[in-house]
Protein backbone atom coordinates (compact mmCIF):
# COMPACT_ATOMS: atom_id res chain seq x y z
CA UNK A 1 0.00 0.00 0.00
CA UNK A 2 2.95 2.51 0.22
CA UNK A 3 2.86 2.80 -3.94
CA UNK A 4 -0.51 3.54 -4.33
CA UNK A 5 -1.27 7.11 -5.23
CA UNK A 6 -4.45 9.07 -4.59
CA UNK A 7 -6.51 9.48 -8.27
CA UNK A 8 -9.40 10.89 -6.50
CA UNK A 9 -11.33 12.78 -3.23
CA UNK A 10 -14.70 12.57 -2.01
CA UNK A 11 -16.02 15.35 0.43
CA UNK A 12 -18.76 12.39 1.84
CA UNK A 13 -19.03 9.16 2.54
CA UNK A 14 -22.24 8.47 0.68
CA UNK A 15 -20.22 9.72 -2.45
CA UNK A 16 -18.02 6.64 -2.54
CA UNK A 17 -20.41 3.71 -2.28
CA UNK A 18 -21.30 2.47 -6.31
CA UNK A 19 -17.57 3.12 -6.81
CA UNK A 20 -16.45 0.77 -4.03
CA UNK A 21 -18.58 -1.70 -5.48
CA UNK A 22 -17.56 -1.56 -9.20
CA UNK A 23 -13.50 -1.41 -7.86
CA UNK A 24 -14.72 -4.74 -5.92
CA UNK A 25 -16.18 -6.20 -8.77
CA UNK A 26 -13.21 -4.96 -11.04
CA UNK A 27 -11.16 -6.79 -8.43
CA UNK A 28 -8.85 -3.27 -8.60
CA UNK A 29 -7.29 -2.85 -5.15
CA UNK A 30 -7.44 0.39 -3.68
CA UNK A 31 -7.71 2.34 -0.26
CA UNK A 32 -10.63 5.04 0.76
CA UNK A 33 -8.14 7.10 3.25
CA UNK A 34 -10.34 8.91 5.88
CA UNK A 35 -13.36 6.59 4.88
CA UNK A 36 -14.18 5.62 8.56
CA UNK A 37 -13.53 8.55 10.13
CA UNK A 38 -15.71 11.10 7.80
CA UNK A 39 -18.22 8.32 7.63
CA UNK A 40 -18.50 9.48 11.90
CA UNK A 41 -18.09 13.09 11.46
CA UNK A 42 -18.52 14.52 8.00
CA UNK A 43 -17.72 17.78 9.05
CA UNK A 44 -14.25 16.43 9.62
CA UNK A 45 -13.83 16.09 5.81
CA UNK A 46 -12.49 19.69 5.36
CA UNK A 47 -10.27 18.89 8.32
CA UNK A 48 -8.92 16.25 7.10
CA UNK A 49 -8.88 16.92 3.13
CA UNK A 50 -11.81 14.54 2.90
CA UNK A 51 -11.47 10.75 1.57
CA UNK A 52 -8.57 10.28 -0.91
CA UNK A 53 -9.23 7.37 -3.04
CA UNK A 54 -5.96 5.49 -3.38
CA UNK A 55 -4.80 2.65 -6.48
CA UNK A 56 -1.46 1.46 -7.16
CA UNK A 57 -0.05 3.28 -10.47
CA UNK A 58 -0.65 0.35 -12.33
CA UNK A 59 -4.59 0.35 -12.55
CA UNK A 60 -4.46 4.59 -13.07
CA UNK A 61 -5.94 4.25 -16.70
CA UNK A 62 -8.18 1.83 -16.02
CA UNK A 63 -9.57 3.46 -12.70
CA UNK A 64 -9.51 6.81 -14.68
CA UNK A 65 -11.98 5.51 -17.10
CA UNK A 66 -14.14 4.08 -14.54
CA UNK A 67 -14.35 7.53 -13.07
CA UNK A 68 -15.17 9.13 -16.25
CA UNK A 69 -17.72 6.79 -16.60
CA UNK A 70 -19.58 7.23 -13.53
CA UNK A 71 -19.16 11.74 -13.60
CA UNK A 72 -20.35 11.36 -17.76
CA UNK A 73 -23.62 9.13 -17.15
CA UNK A 74 -24.70 10.74 -13.52
CA UNK A 75 -28.05 12.55 -14.62
CA UNK A 76 -29.82 14.57 -11.81
CA UNK A 77 -33.70 14.45 -11.93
Amino acid sequence: MDHFQTIAIFNFAHEIIVLKSILQNEEIPFLFQNENLIAVDPFASIAYGGIHLKIHPNDFERVQKILDNLNNNLEIV
